[in-house]
């Protein structure tokens, strides 16, 4: 019972460190906010609140287990991307896929530590400094990792401009940090902006049919706002939509650090 309580407390101040680097830092505020908050109220004993018909616990089976809140968040990100420089010049996809390399890293180290296949495949993503995909990914192959890798990816994208400053200046010169890049962008037709997303959509749902609904997810996302015919959704998407699945997914995620099973 000792270290149950102390457990608990270890939490609340695990809880209390999260809302003050939100608050106080500003990192990453829009997740580690909800997540701290809900670390305390995933851990306060007796609450009705984690119990079957609970709002966390029916937060956890509607967007969590369902992988929803992840997708709701996609769907947002896509309102808000805009491909014309990769359809401009595709050979930026290079770039991107250089950028997954990361992922493999990650999974080899963790491998190599002992974790199994599907635990390791779930911190690599992290590699890629995504965090809704780690939520996504985790929530299918290691739910019980769900917790710990997003607090993790969530807090390494909050670190990324302080990590990469030295690591700038380590490998080039003062010189070349000097050089001013020219960029041109080259002009895309509406046509091949809309049919992206739904050509993509259709190829990657034929030969990768378990990505389809995190690439479907984002595509319809940027077919509405590059259609330009239902401007409601797409602002409703990128601003309401993912504000308030982020909020619920930070919430969720914190209930779910409870302090016996994430202190194992």
């Amino acid at each position: 019972m000792m270290s149950l309580d102390f457990g608990i407390l270890l939490m609340f101040a695990i809880g209390g460190i999260l809302i003050y680097l939100a608050i106080a830092r500003e990192y990453e505020p829009t997740l580690l906010l909800p997540i701290g908050f809900g670390v305390l109220l995933g851990n306060l004993p007796n609450s009705p609140m984690n119990e079957p018909g609970g709002m966390l616990y029916l937060l956890n089976e509607f967007g969590i287990q369902t992988e929803l809140f992840p997708l709701f968040i996609f769907i947002g990100i896509g309102a808000m991307m805009d491909f014309r420089p990769l359809l401009s010049q595709p050979i930026f996809a290079l770039l991107g896929a250089a950028g997954q390399l990361g992922i493999f890293a990650t999974l080899l180290l963790a491998t190599l530590i002992g974790f199994p296949l599907n635990q390791a495949s779930s911190i690599a993503v992290i590699g890629a400094i995504d965090g809704p995909t780690s939520i996504y990914v985790s929530s299918l192959l290691a739910p019980e990792l769900l917790a710990p890798i997003a607090v993790t990816a969530y807090s390494y994208m909050s670190l990324v401009p302080i990590i990469q400053p030295p690591i700038m200046r380590l490998l080039t010169t003062r010189k070349e940090r000097r050089i001013r890049m020219e960029y041109a962008p080259r002009p895309v037709p509406r046509a091949a902006v809309i049919l992206f997303p739904i050509v993509v959509t259709v190829v990657i749902g034929l030969l990768v049919p378990q990505s389809a609904p995190l690439v479907a997810t984002l595509m319809i996302g940027s077919l509405m706002k590059e259609s330009g015919v239902v401007p409601q959704l797409a602002g409703s998407a990128s601003e309401t939509l993912t504000n308030i699945s982020t909020l619920f997914l930070g919430l969720t995620i914190g209930s779910l650090m409870q302090a016996e099973t994430f202190l194992q």
